[in-house]
């Protein structure tokens, strides 16, 4: 093909793009990649199927799909000239579309155009535009699926099957002289419809009522339903062809008609330039640093005590999968949020691998070994081990709670809540985000403008919970990062940029500064209580949580020493000397005396009474107490006897006589067969090791670079082995002589021919059937021929290869310049 041959087909306009504009499309379209095409032709065969023009289609911006829809209800193909005019109007409508909207318009086009270029949805020259033939049928309009222009058929599609008769009633109640061939008949309609004159002298004489109901069709849907007796100003569109039946009951309104009423336009308002999004509010940097990161404090904090209460194992799994209702309201309940927060929490935690399930016969689920190593990080790290998590997730905790699209409820951690959009539409608002000056809080509203023009398309779901998931995933974003502390009071914050931009390192070193340093001290109240005037560091406030019950959460925590809970710290193998130096080390206050006399009193009763597994037995010293429980009402359910006198005996088991003799006012403690007092040690309970969940893919990755080198060279390597020129052979051979048909030669001929181009150095074309079966064509350059094998360039796939000489099929050399 000459260099300004225009393409007659897409496959040709393909084969005169450039490595890099080859490498550009199948960047835009992995899809087109899986597997890779063999030539030219296969990838754009593969280009114009249904599936892979839906999915490209769904990455236009507003403007350049408005590109597209306008070609589609233009000629194919469309010069430039009309495409413009179509998305900016004649100029003749009484000054209804601005010029500078037609100027942006004017402007705009050719990168739109580009665009759809270079993914392959038009080709052709400026003069001669195509729209690949499945956009088209997409886009085109028809009563099952109007054009999204509003637009109807042409008048020629209108009137097929038209009888001739009803032709010439048309055109002479029209004013056109009559003719009895239905071509000209209807050239001659739509001539008349994309005259201005004529066709505003033939609507000055339509009724007003007339004008109406064009009015109500001229921006679509264009069908409107009939009576079978119409109304007057109906049938005088009727009688004129500007209504044309489609049915007994429907008619609908003909494209060049429409057009004219709009002054030429395609669409109502073309959108060329992106909305720009507003700022609600202008805030202090710092002060924006410093909510965000009070806030990421926070959700470090909750992660931990979520975690903390299923720290010895949490709750079970539903059959289905996920967590039950009752169990998300308990978590929400424990934490202090609403439930959607808790499922967020629950499934952030989920996403970064610190809960999984334990895989045991009774599944439930339980922190991960993660958990602990991520527990010694840093706080920063901690943190963007959290954001980086959150970034790529494809799981939408927003959807708990609603219903799936049959109508069954969603559950977090249920294996219904992927949505592969999500990760896109998180990081687009955060890059517009990130475009705002640094402190600038965006107007919900107009960024969610922004986002249904950058991907008009994509909004709808095929899982039935919405017609706009992608403004609903971008208010789950914004509630989202506020609550991990990605954004505060609304702005971007410095160390979420640094994350989005440098990476971790970067935003923990700004963040860091911005956390509250631990403290390693409490303040104890002579009621009881102690007060932690900030965060403790781990060791201290790991023992203080067993030693005490959390009261109140805030800037300060208060921690309430409860008989409970000192009983709690004996059980986990303390003693009460432990506890008395543990207390005075750390607390600024001295030790209130009613806080040592709770500790002794109850560390002088622990361990009084022993339990064991018998079915379950209680054993003492004093029998005093023994008798005591035996006259004691409450314990008739336990259904005690005695064995001797320091021991009883139950009929029910340990941990239940254990809880039971608590309820009761005792401090029992538990023992082992040999008698030894068992130590329960809080948060000893992990999965096996688990990775993180993966996110689910929305389509084929974007290949790299390498991969996309190789693809191209692949491409163009199957090209020129499909489209290179082949000697003729010889009268009475068995060469092949039907382009893309396999050559067929003797096993003598094959030998003297690759023989001899081994020792030219010329490159002759094989038909080669490998060990699975597959027949391929490639173009080789033979270096050795020894042992039944060929060792040979193979510039189909660009390396040096060997061939079994029994597998090829046939040879034929390649024409020399000027012949073929």
């Amino acid at each position: 093909m000459g260099t300004t041959t225009p393409p007659r087909t897409l496959a040709e306009a393909l084969r005169a793009r450039g490595d890099e504009s080859l490498a550009g499309l199948l960047r835009a379209r992995p899809d087109l990649l899986n597997p890779v095409p063999n030539d030219i032709t296969q990838l754009a065969t593969r280009a114009g199927t249904r599936a892979s023009v839906v999915r490209a289609l769904e990455h236009l911006d507003r403007f350049a799909l408005q590109t597209a829809e306008a070609l589609a209800v233009a000629q194919d193909p469309a010069p430039y000239d009309t495409l413009l005019s179509l998305l900016t109007g004649d100029g003749l409508d009484d000054g209804e579309q601005r010029d500078d909207v037609g100027a942006a318009v004017t402007a705009a086009l050719p990168g739109a155009l580009a665009t759809l270029r270079e993914q392959a949805l038009v080709w052709g020259e400026d003069e001669r535009l195509r729209l690949v033939r499945t956009a088209r049928e997409l886009l085109a309009p028809s009563p099952q699926h109007p054009s999204p222009t509003g637009l109807g058929p042409t008048v020629a599609e209108a009137t097929a099957g038209m009888s001739p008769g009803r032709l010439q009633e048309i055109l002479v109640a029209s004013g056109l002289p009559a003719t009895h061939d239905p071509v000209s008949a209807v050239a001659a309609l739509s001539a008349l419809f994309t005259d201005r004159t004529r066709m505003a002298e033939l609507l000055d004489t339509a009724p007003v009522e007339a004008l109406s109901v064009l009015d109500r069709l001229v921006w679509g849907p264009p069908y409107g339903e009939v009576t079978p007796n119409p109304t007057p100003p109906v049938k005088w569109l009727r009688d004129r062809g500007l209504l044309l039946p489609v049915s007994t009951r429907t008619v609908v309104l003909p494209r060049e008609a429409a057009l004219h009423l709009r002054a030429g336009r395609a669409h109502r308002v073309p959108e060329p330039v992106p909305p720009v999004v507003a700022a609600a509010a202008e805030r202090d940097p710092q002060a924006v640093d410093r909510a965000a990161a009070g806030q990421a404090f926070t959700a470090l904090s909750t992660v931990e005590e979520l975690l903390k209460l299923w720290n010895g194992g949490g709750p079970a799994i539903l059959r289905a999968g996920g967590l039950s209702v009752r169990e998300l309201k308990r978590v929400a309940a424990a934490l202090e949020v609403t439930e959607p927060i808790a499922a967020f929490w629950v499934e952030l935690a989920y996403a970064a691998g610190l809960l999984a399930s334990d895989g045991e016969s009774d599944e439930r689920y339980a922190p991960t070994p993660a958990y602990d190593e991520w527990l010694d990080l840093p706080a920063q790290d901690r943190w963007t081990h959290l954001a980086t998590a959150w970034l790529p997730a494809t799981r939408v905790p927003g959807l708990v709670g609603g219903q799936d699209a049959k109508g069954r409820a969603l559950s977090a951690l249920g294996p219904e809540l992927d949505r592969s959009a999500a990760p896109e539409v998180r990081r687009r608002v955060l890059a517009l985000f990130a475009q705002l000056p640094p402190g600038t809080a965006p107007d919900p509203e107009t960024l969610l403008r922004r986002l249904r023009w950058e991907r008009p398309l994509r909004g709808s779901s095929p899982s039935g919970e919405g017609t706009d998931l992608r403004s609903r995933l971008a208010l789950w974003t914004l509630n989202e990062a506020e609550l991990l502390g990605i954004t505060g009071r609304g702005a971007l914050s410095s160390q979420a940029r640094a994350l989005l931009a440098e990476g971790e390192d970067a935003a923990g070193a700004l963040l860091a500064p911005l956390l509250p340093e631990p403290l390693d001290h409490v303040l104890l109240q002579a009621d009881l209580t102690a007060v932690a005037p900030g965060p403790l560091e781990r060791p201290l406030a790991e023992t203080l949580s067993v030693l005490a019950d959390v009261e109140s959460k805030g800037g300060a925590t208060v921690y309430r020493f409860t008989p409970g809970s000192v009983r709690r710290a004996l059980d986990a193998g303390q003693a009460a000397a432990d506890l008395h130096a543990f207390l005075a080390a750390h607390s600024r206050t001295p030790v209130p005396q009613p806080l040592s006399y709770l500790i002794d009193d109850v560390a002088r009763r622990h361990g009084h009474l022993r339990i064991g597994a018998a079915s379950a037995y209680v054993r003492c010293d004093d029998e005093a107490v023994l008798n005591e429980i035996l006259a004691d009402r409450r314990s008739t359910g336990l259904r005690l006897r005695r064995l001797a006198p320091t021991v009883l005996a139950s009929q029910a088991d340990p941990g239940s006589l254990l809880e039971a003799l608590r309820e009761m006012g005792y401090a029992p403690a538990a023992e082992s067969a040999e008698g030894d007092v068992l130590i329960t040690r809080a948060g000893a309970r992990r999965t096996p090791p688990r990775t993180p969940p993966v996110p689910v893919p929305e389509g084929p990755p974007t290949p790299d670079d390498t991969l996309l080198g190789a693809a191209v060279r692949a491409i163009r390597a199957g090209d020129t082995a499909a489209t290179v020129v082949r000697k003729e052979q010889p009268e009475g051979t068995t060469g092949a002589r039907a382009s893309g048909s396999l050559p067929r030669t003797t096993s003598a001929e094959t030998l003297a021919t690759v023989q001899a181009a081994a020792m030219t150095g010329t490159a002759v074309w094989i038909g080669y059937v490998n060990a699975e079966g597959a027949a391929s064509q490639r173009v080789i350059a033979p270096v050795r021929v020894e042992g039944g094998f060929v060792t040979a360039y193979d510039h189909t796939a660009d390396e040096v290869r060997t061939f079994a000489l029994h597998r090829i099929t046939g040879v034929a050399e390649l024409a020399e310049d000027g012949e073929g």
